[in-house]
């Protein structure tokens, strides 16, 4: 059997284990004030707890960034996803600060496996100039799986509560893995299902540098497979363009997660919403975030095609992304009502997706698809050390429900992340360095 656009159907379901991963990671934020009331918890006992998430997370994109590169993105996925859906699941037994931090540790390192595993399936199945756009893709389902939690998780917790809402969502990560696992046979240059004509569309796009694929070079596919640079751990980090990764991702990420981890007890504290009024909010900024999750792929694609130039439009698409949030992220600290508030945390989101879908495919960028898994887990685990160190933060800067201070942090990291994207240089292919 032989499915044509094989690629696009690979990065849908990994878009939807992302939907998956952000309905169950949003579900405590949406709960809380109800999930507090009911256990005597604090908007303190919430920042630790998300932090030991953090933690966990951090050392689960490092440590599943290896292991995708060792066991191969088919098991890596599903060892990441049966990890995470047990862990939400257990959250339905937990009564403590202590016993939520636990099993929210233990979904931070199963949910991380998910941005390296996708950023390694990108390389794999797309050609240098539509990796952006399937990063989008993948990008997408954060976003829909952002917009689809608050009424999802508002409707089930107002019918069967918050206990039975957790097992209830951890059943999707469950389902997901049966296509997966039928669909998901190998990589484009050995799966049985890809046409000749898509598996020659793909590798012709990652040898070489992602330059075009040659009679020569076609033939002596083998031979530039053995010539491949694939950097140990460390000579990958003696490399300037891996710590331009590191670094934008260690400055850009809290932007987006002030949101996923704070916004719903923003509308609680801020304009007094509850449960069922989150729900009916909370979803709205995604829908920018989803727009500029697509925008963002689509526009590297449109300027790799005009100047062929994969430099040129991946830092074209980062800045314009962060042109897009500095503004909004200022404007927000005057935000007086819920209707002002949403539409300006969608722009945000929007020029935040806009960017980090390009971000994400420098590894591929920079690397081979053998090191690709270990930079973006590398530079994932950065970025969620600087969400951690933010979180902290939170409970001090947003005193009486104001959260004027967190936005102007956020306005603070962007050009920070710019500048770390330009001192990594053209964005070209490493060679290694001589010893």
């Amino acid at each position: 059997m032989k499915v044509n656009h094989l690629r696009w159907l690979v990065v849908s379901l990994v878009a939807l284990a992302t939907v998956i991963n952000y309905i169950d990671r949003s579900a405590l934020a949406i709960m809380w004030p109800s999930i507090s009331q009911d256990l005597g918890l604090t908007k303190h006992d919430y920042a630790n707890i998300i932090s030991v998430f953090m933690i966990a997370y951090a050392v689960g994109q490092s440590l599943f960034g290896k292991v995708f590169d060792a066991i191969g993105t088919r098991f890596g996925f599903l060892l990441s996803i049966l990890v995470w859906s047990i862990s939400i699941a257990l959250h339905a037994v937990a009564s403590t600060a202590f016993s939520f931090a636990l099993v929210r540790a233990l979904l931070g390192i199963g949910e991380a496996g998910n941005w390296p595993g996708a950023t390694k399936a990108n390389a794999e199945w797309f050609p240098a100039k539509e990796r952006a756009l399937a990063q989008g893709i993948f990008n997408s389902g954060a976003s829909l799986g952002s917009i689809i939690a608050p009424p999802l998780i508002a409707v089930l917790f107002a019918f069967i509560g918050w206990k039975a809402t957790f097992i209830v969502i951890a059943i999707l990560g469950f389902l997901w893995v049966i296509p997966w696992m039928i669909i998901y046979k190998s990589s484009p240059d050995t799966h049985p299902w890809i046409t000749e004509q898509e598996r020659q569309h793909i590798l012709s796009g990652q040898i070489g540098g992602n330059q075009a694929l040659t009679a020569d070079n076609c033939a002596n596919k083998a031979a530039s497979k053995t010539d491949e640079y694939v950097p140990t751990l460390s000579q990958l980090l003696r490399h300037k363009q891996s710590w331009s990764v590191i670094a934008a991702r260690f400055f850009i990420d809290p932007i987006w997660w002030l949101f996923v981890a704070w916004l719903p007890l923003y509308l609680n504290e801020k304009f007094g919403f509850n449960v069922k009024q989150i729900g009916a909010f909370a979803w709205v900024p995604y829908v920018g975030a989803a727009i500029g999750a697509i925008f963002g792929g689509w526009l590297s694609g449109k300027l790799i095609d005009k100047h062929g130039d994969i430099s040129r439009a991946r830092r074209s698409c980062i800045t314009f992304g962060a042109l897009i949030m500095l503004p909004s992220l200022l404007l927000t600290t005057q935000a007086a009502t819920p209707i002002a508030a949403m539409g300006l945390i969608a722009l945000i989101l929007f020029g935040f997706q806009t960017a980090i879908g390009n971000i994400q495919t420098l590894p591929s960028d920079y690397f081979s698809g053998k090191s690709v898994g270990t930079l973006a887990g590398i530079s994932g685990t950065s970025a969620v050390l600087s969400v951690i160190i933010t979180i902290q933060l939170v409970p001090g800067l947003t005193q009486h429900g104001d959260y004027s201070a967190l936005f102007i942090l956020g306005a603070i990291l962007v050009p920070m992340s710019l500048i770390s994207i330009w001192l990594g240089g053209k964005i070209t292919p490493v060679k290694k360095k001589a010893d």
